[in-house]
C-alpha cells in the first residue's frame, strides 16, 4: 500500500514541478532575444615584428580589410599599402584597381600603380624599400610601413633601422652564436629570392649579388676569427709575438737626448776664445 501511494504521488506531480536541468533543457540552447552585446575586438599584433606600438595602434584604427599577421608576406603585394592610401586619398586612388594576390605579376602591377600615384602626389618612398618589400626581405617592410606612417601622420618616431639597408641578414648572423651561422651557400640561398631572379634575369646583376654576398661572408669570418681566436685556434704570428715581448718604451727620453746633443755641439765649438761662446758674437 505504501508503494502504491508513492506511485500515485509521482503521477500526480505536475510537469512544472519537475526539476529542470540546464544541460538537458531545450530552452538553454535557444538564442537569447534582444540587443546583442558589442565586443571591442582588437586584432593580434603581427608575429616577430619590430613595429612600434604607435604604428600598431595606427594600423588597428584604420579598419583594414584584414590585419597583417605576417608583415613580410602581407605587405609584399602592395594591397594593404594601397588600402592605407585610399583612406587618406579617397578621391585619387581606388582600391578596386588593386588585386590581393601572391603571384609576382600581381605584386609588380600593384606596386607600379602605387608608384604612379606617389609620383602624382609627389610622395617619395625609396625604391630600395619597395624592392625589398616585394621580394620579402627581412626587416624591409617594417621600415617601409614606418616611412608611410611618418608621411601620412607627420609624426616622428624612433627609427627601427639599425644600419644601412643592404637587403641581407648580415646583422642577424653577427648576433647569432658561432655554430648556427650560415655558410656561404646558405647565405646565397637565403638572401637571393627566386622572385628576384624571375623579375630580373640579367646574369651580370645576379653575379654581382653573389659576389657581394661572398664578400660579406668573408668579412664575417675574418671578424669572427678576430673576436674569438681561441675558438678557431688562431696562433699568433712572429710579428705579433715580437710586439708582445718588446720592453716598455719611455716616451720622450730618446728624442730629448738627441735635441740636447744637437744644441750643445755648436756651443762647444765656440769655446776656443776664452771658453765663452758668446765672445765671438760680441
Amino acid at each position: 500500500m505504501a508503494a502504491a501511494g508513492l506511485r500515485e504521488k509521482f503521477w500526480i506531480l505536475p510537469a512544472a514541478a519537475l526539476p529542470s536541468s540546464p544541460s538537458f533543457s531545450p530552452q538553454a540552447a535557444a538564442p537569447i532575444r534582444g540587443k546583442p552585446k558589442k565586443w571591442l575586438v582588437y586584432p593580434h599584433p603581427p608575429k616577430s615584428s619590430r613595429l612600434s606600438r604607435s604604428v600598431l595602434r595606427w594600423l588597428q584604427g584604420l579598419d583594414l580589410t584584414f590585419f597583417p599577421r605576417n608583415v613580410n608576406r602581407d605587405f609584399s603585394n602592395g594591397f594593404l599599402i594601397a588600402e592605407i592610401f585610399t583612406i587618406y586619398y579617397p578621391w585619387d586612388l581606388k582600391l578596386s584597381s588593386f588585386e590581393n594576390g601572391t603571384s609576382l605579376k600581381v605584386k609588380l602591377d600593384n606596386w607600379a600603380q602605387l608608384e604612379q600615384f606617389l609620383a602624382r602626389k609627389k610622395i617619395k618612398l625609396p625604391k630600395e624599400l619597395i624592392h625589398g618589400t616585394i621580394h620579402c626581405k627581412a626587416g624591409v617592410p617594417e621600415i617601409l610601413i614606418q616611412e608611410v606612417y611618418t608621411l601620412l601622420t607627420h609624426r616622428e618616431i624612433k627609427s627601427i633601422q639599425d644600419d644601412l639597408v643592404n637587403f641581407t641578414d648580415y646583422s642577424y648572423q653577427m648576433r647569432l652564436p658561432l655554430v648556427p651561422r650560415s655558410t656561404a651557400s646558405k647565405s646565397i640561398k637565403d638572401n637571393i629570392r627566386l622572385s628576384e631572379i624571375i623579375s630580373n634575369p640579367n646574369m651580370l646583376s645576379n653575379e654581382l649579388k653573389v659576389e657581394f654576398l661572398l664578400l660579406l661572408q668573408m668579412l664575417q669570418r675574418k671578424l669572427s676569427r678576430k673576436l674569438n681566436p681561441k675558438w678557431f685556434e688562431v696562433k699568433p704570428t712572429v710579428g705579433e709575438l715580437t710586439l708582445d715581448r718588446l720592453p716598455p718604451k719611455v716616451s720622450g727620453c730618446k728624442y730629448d737626448a738627441m735635441i740636447s746633443r744637437a744644441v750643445l755641439a755648436p756651443a762647444l765649438r765656440n769655446t776656443g776664445t776664452g771658453g765663452n761662446p758668446l765672445k765671438k758674437l760680441m
